[in-house]
Parts: structure tokens; sequence; C-alpha cells
């Protein structure tokens, strides 16, 4: 069992550094789209490579703190039955959700990406609109990447489960 804590340690260490980082970059993105907004309205002069800027940034954003999500628990779920479930019960449906759908779903997503993204490094895609940004591939890579990050971290939420379901105490979770 503590070959399996130091997994779930290494996991939520890495996933809680990505989560930072993704903490700063909304607070670029804030800023971004303030400047933005303030050039376009106040000024009258729009800039096609900040806007596409602004949702490069929340796609990562997104794509990546999915993980960080999942390990504070912040995805959506229906709490309305969730709520009133013992600890256990909670366990047992994480467990199986893990290993039923979210982990399966990101390999499905990893696997039918791998041609939209490869295609994409390949040609070294960059934005249709003129003024755009180039290294659109970059973007792309992140569907993958965020994915990967997303069953990594289900690994971690369903080895955590299983700590409940036999009834381990992890030392980090002694109260």
């Amino acid at each position: 069992m503590q070959f399996l804590e130091r997994i779930v340690d290494m996991i939520d260490g890495c996933n809680n550094k990505i989560g930072r980082f993704v903490g700063w970059l909304c607070t670029f993105m804030v800023l971004i789209v303030f400047y933005d907004t303030v050039m376009r309205y106040a000024f009258n002069h729009g800039n096609v490579a900040l806007q596409e800027l602004e949702w490069h940034v929340f796609a990562v954003v997104f794509l990546l703190g999915g993980a960080y999500t999942l390990k504070e628990g912040g995805h959506v779920r229906v709490d309305i039955l969730f709520i009133n479930f013992s600890e256990r019960t909670k366990a047992w449906v994480d467990f199986l959700g893990s290993l039923i759908f979210l982990i399966p779903f990101c390999i499905v997503v990893i696997y039918s990406t791998q041609k939209f993204v490869g295609n994409s490094w390949a040609v070294r895609e960059i934005s249709p609109d003129p003024g755009g940004l180039p290294a659109r591939y970059l973007l792309k890579a992140m569907i993958p990447a965020g994915f990967f990050l997303l069953i990594v971290q289900g690994i971690s939420e369903t080895i955590k489960n299983l700590f409940v379901l036999v009834g381990y105490q992890r030392k980090g979770d002694q109260k």
C-alpha cells in the first residue's frame, strides 16, 4: 500500500504544480481580455492575434486544468444524490466511474485525436486568419496532453477510492 501511496503523492503533486500554473494562466487570460476589450471599445483598435491568444489560453486552461479540477473534486456530478451517500458508497461510485467511464473515455479521446494532432504538426499549422497566431499545432497538442493528465489523475483518484474501500488509512489522511 505504501507504493500506491507514493504513486498518489507523485501524481497529486504533479497536478498541484500544473494547477498553480493554470491559475496564473487564468490571471494572464483576464489581463489579455481586459486589454483587448479596452483597445477595441475605447480606441477602436482590434488585434486578431490577441483575440486568438485569448481563446488559445482558455483552451490550455480548460485542458490542463481538468486533472487538477478532478483532484480537488470540482468536477460536475449529481450532488443531489451523491451528498447523501456514505463515504464507502461514494468511494464505490467514484471507483467504478473512473474505471468504467473516465479512463476509457480519455483513452478514446487520445486515440481519436492522434491523426488530427499529427497532421497539424506535420504541416506546422498556423492560423488561417491574416494576423493570426503561428504554431496552432502546439495548441492542438494540448488535447491529448490534457486527457493524459486526466487519465493519470483518474488513476490517483481510483487508488484513493480503493484505500477507502479496503479501509486503509493514508498517513496524510489521519485526523
